[in-house]
């Protein structure tokens, strides 16, 4: 059973839900994905817990920074696409350790200290419009796109679009490693800046664009996303550009205050096992990009889960960096 309800709280909720019967022990849940992405699992989870349920709050991951940090917000199990972020609130001692039965089945780039758990790895894709690029071939490069966009100014004024660094803390991790990888970065920036790209703070609100036509192409986009949305597949087409394609890893951390840090850990391994079992549990919706539309030649590079990721956390690096990349994109 779901029943919908409204959260009074000051961060910034974007869905919440609570799964299960009312009179329950509750496992509260802040996550940065969308509830009907994990709704599966949370039902198979519930399955075999009749005297459970989940409460499940949805926002952003400047939101769930904000929740757990600024604010003290009571919950024992925080998801989130943010790597950087889940390191951040492990480093700073806001979460507690958890040994798993599963743990074997996670590769060593996936635990951090027993701290911080991958349970997927997800691309950073490009979203084309099929029918903008209907008859010609797709971009399958940084430069392709560069190339593209310089090529046909008029055709792309308005009509591409990318995360708002700095709302989005996926955006800004996708973008600071981007930055560490490659010159083409900033020449990207660049170019979609002087066509007037358009801010987006979420995958979701991106694909949607896409396939309703507002704009022909997004950069950035979470690939399982736009693969959930089986709907739009006649409409969008997702390309992994081929020369590197960042993988990040979707992750959950127990917080140190957790009421309920048994049944934090019962979720955490369910989504382990989930994840890393093979083949993936049946419910399992991060498989992504799925081996048959792998492009051939194309560099799959993860994201290191590891205290690497707080050096564009640091306040003057990241003023710099927000700075630079204002320049690139928001052209006066």
């Amino acid at each position: 059973m779901t029943l919908w309800a409204a959260v009074v709280c000051a961060f910034e909720v974007e869905e919440h839900a609570r799964f299960g019967p009312a009179e329950a022990r509750v496992l509260r849940i802040l996550s940065t994905t969308d509830i009907d992405i994990l709704r599966p699992l949370i039902d198979s989870f519930l399955r075999s817990r009749p005297g459970v349920a989940v409460d499940y709050t949805a926002a952003s991951s400047a939101q769930v920074m904000q929740a757990i940090v600024t604010e003290n917000a009571r919950f024992d199990l925080v998801l989130s696409s943010a790597m950087d972020l889940q390191i951040k609130l492990a480093n700073d001692g806001f979460t507690r350790p958890h040994r798993s039965p599963w743990t074997p089945l996670v590769p060593d780039w996936g635990n951090w200290r027993d701290h911080v758990f991958a349970f997927s790895q997800e691309t950073a894709s490009v979203v084309l419009s099929r029918a903008a690029f209907a008859g010609e071939e797709p971009p399958r490069t940084r430069q392709d796109l560069i190339d593209l966009l310089r090529r046909d100014p008029d055709r792309f004024q308005g009509r591409v679009g990318t995360y708002d660094v700095t709302v989005s803390g996926l955006g800004y991790l996708f973008a600071t490693q981007d930055a560490r990888t490659a010159e083409s970065y900033w020449r990207l920036m660049e170019v979609l800046g002087g066509l007037q790209v358009r801010l987006y703070c979420c995958s979701g609100e991106m694909i949607e664009a896409v396939a309703e036509g507002r704009i022909d192409l997004a950069y950035n986009v979470l690939g399982s996303y736009a693969r959930a949305r089986t709907d739009l597949a006649e409409r969008i087409l997702v390309v992994e550009p081929e020369e590197y394609t960042n993988m990040m890893m979707r992750t959950a951390v127990i917080l140190g205050e957790a009421a309920e840090p048994d049944l934090a850990g019962a979720f955490v391994d369910h989504l382990i096992a989930a994840a890393w079992s093979d083949p993936p549990a049946p419910d399992y919706p991060f498989l992504d990009p799925p081996e048959t539309t792998r492009p051939v030649g194309a560099s799959l590079r993860p994201i290191a889960l590891g205290p690497g990721l707080l050096v564009f956390l640091d306040r003057l690096k990241r003023q710099r960096f927000l700075e630079e990349w204002r320049n690139a994109v928001q052209q006066q």
